[in-house]
C-alpha cells in the first residue's frame, strides 16, 4: 500500500505543480489569515486539485490540510493525508524558487509514504517507509558530519538565541523558507542539518520528515522524541533532523 499511495502522492503534487506555475510570478490574490500567516489564491487553487485527486482514490483516509478546516473525524481513520499545498507561501509570493508542495500519507501516527515537490525547480523528493529516498529517481544520503567537523545547519535567526541552549552549538546558519524543503537538503546531504525550535504544524514536516529519516538521517522534536502524525493538536514540539552524530552532539545543550 506505501508504494501505491506514494505514486498517488506523485501524480497530485505534480498536478498541483502545474497550477502554481500558472500564478508563480503572475501576481496571485494574497492576504493574511487570521494567524498573520499569508495564503494566496493559489494555495487554495492547488489544496482544491490536491484534495481531489487524492481524496476521490482514497475515500476512507483522514484528512488534514493547511488550507481545510480541521476536520477532527481524521482522528478515527487509519490512514490520513497530511498536506501543505504550498510549503513556502512567502518565498511563492516574492517569485523565489524555493516552495514546495508536501503530500504525505500516515498510518497510526508514522508516515508511511511521503513526497515533496518543488515545481520552479522541477525537484521531486519522494518516500516511502520501507525503501529509500530518492532526488528525482536517484537515491539520496544525509551527512555524515558531526558538530566538530564544521556544519551548515538550515535554521532562523531565532534558533540561535541563548535562551535555547546549556551551551551554543558553533556552527554556519543558512535558511530556505519551505520546511518541507528544508529536510529535503538534510537528506540529499546539502546541508548538515535543520532545525527548529517553534511548534511545527504538522503539515510542514510530515512528507520531509520520512524523507530525511530514509536517507539516514536522525529526526526528532526539540526533546529528542520521535515524531508523532495525526494529534488533535497536528503540532510537533519542534523539529530536528540532522546527521546522526551532529543530532547526538546537539540534544545534550538544548535547555529542556
Amino acid at each position: 500500500m506505501p508504494a501505491r499511495d506514494l505514486a498517488l502522492l506523485t501524480e497530485a503534487a505534480r498536478a498541483a505543480g502545474e497550477v502554481a506555475m500558472r500564478y508563480w510570478k503572475n501576481a496571485p490574490k494574497a492576504w493574511n489569515k487570521a494567524d498573520a500567516s499569508p495564503v494566496t489564491e493559489a494555495d487554495l487553487a492547488c489544496n482544491d486539485l490536491i484534495q481531489g485527486i487524492l481524496r476521490r482514490a482514497r475515500p476512507d483516509y483522514g484528512w488534514l490540510s493547511e488550507e481545510t478546516p480541521d476536520d477532527t473525524a481524521r482522528l478515527d481513520t487509519e490512514h490520513q493525508f497530511i498536506i501543505d499545498p504550498i510549503d513556502g507561501t512567502r518565498a511563492f509570493i516574492a517569485g523565489e524558487k524555493h516552495f514546495s508542495h508536501s503530500l504525505a500519507v500516515a498510518r497510526n501516527g508514522e508516515i508511511t509514504a511521503a513526497v515533496v515537490y518543488l515545481p520552479a525547480l522541477d525537484k521531486l523528493y519522494p518516500a516511502t517507509n520501507t525503501g529509500p529516498a530518492l532526488r528525482d529517481g536517484a537515491p539520496i544520503q544525509c551527512s555524515q558530519k558531526s558538530l566538530s567537523d564544521g556544519t551548515n545547519i538550515l535554521t532562523s535567526r531565532h534558533s540561535l538565541d541563548p535562551e535555547h541552549w546549556t551551551t551554543p552549538p558553533d556552527f554556519q546558519r543558512s535558511f530556505r523558507a519551505s520546511l518541507a524543503y528544508r529536510l529535503c537538503l538534510v537528506a540529499d546531504g546539502s546541508f548538515d542539518g535543520m532545525i527548529t525550535f517553534m511548534d511545527a504544524w504538522e503539515w510542514d514536516v510530515a512528507a520531509g520528515s520520512l524523507i530525511a529519516a530514509r536517507a539516514g538521517a536522525a529526526v526528532s522534536d526539540k526533546h529528542g522524541q520521535a515524531l508523532r502524525f495525526n494529534a488533535p493538536g497536528a503540532q510537533s514540539a519542534g523539529t530536528f533532523a540532522c546527521a546522526p552524530a551532529l543530532h547526538r552532539d546537539l540534544m545534550p545543550r538544548i535547555k529542556q
